[in-house]
């Protein structure tokens, strides 16, 4: 029996793996939040799957996107980062992730954790959208706009409203799979 996944999905067992068991599955967990925070802000202007395919290589270079630790990064280890043919080696964001986990420990401090903050957004649970076909699925939303603007105003950086929502969905914050896709809730 074939399994039936979103289209995009299909282009070869990395995009598989990540569409069944991550994409669109609500997560919690601070850690694994700001990992996708960082992976979507370099992922601005490039394919996802340039991203998924250099994931490992990203975790390696941000000590598995330790926000503590990135917070404190040195001119050298901005260095060591820009020299790293693993990632994408784009000055501006990763002074961007330096700055991002920055204010990730801020949000943390005001709202007990970056998943209240975030979670918030869409009152706590995901939205659960149908669409019938890619063409379906909305590239920004009211609330990936709303969410953007205040991190903006936060002094987060390379989060726009497209990024936010492709956060969104792969956060589950949006499930977007396709209504015959296997993984539809």
């Amino acid at each position: 029996m074939e399994i039936v996944r979103c289209d995009w999905s299909e282009k070869d067992d990395l995009y598989r793996r990540y569409h069944d068991k991550e994409w669109g599955t609500p997560v919690y967990d601070d850690s694994i939040l700001f990992e996708f925070l960082v992976l979507e802000s370099f992922q601005a202007g490039l394919s996802w799957y340039t991203i998924l395919k250099k994931r490992e290589n990203f975790r390696e270079a941000f000590e598995d996107f330790n926000y503590r630790k990135i917070a404190n990064y040195s001119d050298k280890k901005i260095g060591e980062l820009l020299n790293n043919a693993g990632i994408i080696r784009n000055r501006l964001k990763v002074l961007a992730t330096i700055n991002n986990a920055q204010k990730f420990l801020e949000v943390q401090k005001e709202f007990g954790s970056f998943s209240n903050y975030i979670w918030a957004f869409v009152d706590g649970k995901p939205i659960v959208n149908h669409p019938k076909t890619l063409s379906e699925v909305p590239a920004t939303t009211e609330i990936s706009d709303a969410l953007s603007k205040d991190l903006k105003k936060r002094g987060f950086k390379f989060l726009g409203s497209t990024v936010m929502y492709a956060y969104m969905q792969a956060t589950g914050m949006v499930d977007d799979h396709l209504v015959d896709c296997h993984c539809k809730k």
